[in-house]
């Protein structure tokens, strides 16, 4: 019962002095519409997002649709709504696959050092950071095919090396500290040292990376749909929304304007989080004020 209560009161701290960040609560905000909006789409949307009406194309907004209709008579505001879906999809499942790729071998190449140190840290990273990121996802998802699946291993494969990296500095200043070696000293295991003294010490900057990688997510998400490279139709994506609207750009500019609205406003959201985030984990920040 006690430690319950300590950690209530840890968190209840934690939230005091996330809470002071103006801007990060706003991008929280941001986040938790976005993702009310994902959820709730099937409630929300006021139209089938698939549902073709030829007769309403290129509608303006108005009170029937209110974000407009595209060249097919699809509403836009259902599609919208509907792409949040797939796009925050996305962004949690690359940051999943990836961080983890990442934390496990940049955890053995900063824990033991020596040749696998230098295998990981300098054949493999090196290997994947010759390639820009998105380069490299745009050939994988062109050789297996466009699917979400591939998509999210695309977007995953090229970003596990800027997490590898991170944990493996991290790694390697926090196990010469002195309660590492203590542990070490009591007989404690490597798998324990890792995953109970070095893994606790070196998720702050996780967090915070985890949250600008949502971000970097999201956007190459929608710059592979914009290609054609992303989920195929008639899943609505807010990149492949982009991509249908801007031949209709000078008549129609509502095509892209709200799904590029919903993508500039979801990144947004997510690097608030992540500076808010920055901030407050800061040793050397003022957090008293």
């Amino acid at each position: 019962m006690l430690t319950s209560l300590r950690s209530s009161s840890t968190s209840a701290q934690y939230w005091r002095g996330f809470s002071r960040q103006k801007l990060a609560l706003a991008g929280l905000l941001l986040l938790l519409i976005f993702l009310l909006c994902a959820v709730l789409a099937p409630h929300l949307a006021p139209h089938d997002p698939a549902q073709l009406d030829l007769a309403s194309r290129l509608a303006p907004p108005s009170p029937a649709h209110w974000f407009g209709t595209d060249e097919l008579g699809r509403d836009v505001l259902s599609r919208t709504l509907y792409g949040a879906r797939v796009s925050l999809t996305v962004a949690f499942a690359v940051v999943t696959l990836s961080l983890t790729a990442g934390l496990i071998l940049g955890l053995l190449a900063g824990f033991y050092g020596g040749w696998l140190d230098t295998v990981i840290n300098l054949y493999l990273t090196n290997a994947f950071l010759a390639l820009p990121g998105i380069l490299l996802a745009v050939a994988f998802v062109a050789f297996l095919g466009p699917s979400l699946i591939n998509l999210i291993f695309a977007l995953a494969l090229a970003a596990w090396v800027n997490y590898a990296r991170l944990v493996r500095a991290q790694v390697m200043a926090v196990k010469q500290r002195e309660f590492v070696q203590a542990a070490r000293s009591l007989g404690a295991g490597d798998l324990r040292l890792m995953l109970r003294h070095i893994l606790p010490n070196i998720l702050q900057p996780l967090l915070v990376q985890a949250a600008i990688g949502m971000a970097a997510a999201v956007l190459a998400e929608a710059t592979l749909s914009f290609l054609g490279l992303g989920v195929q139709p008639p899943t609505a994506t807010w990149g492949a929304m982009l991509n249908d609207g801007r031949s209709h750009l000078f008549e129609s500019p509502y095509l892209i304007f709200f799904p590029a609205a919903a993508v500039a406003l979801c990144v947004l959201a997510f690097n608030l989080v992540g500076d808010g985030l920055r901030d407050y984990l800061d040793p050397y920040a003022n957090h008293t004020s």
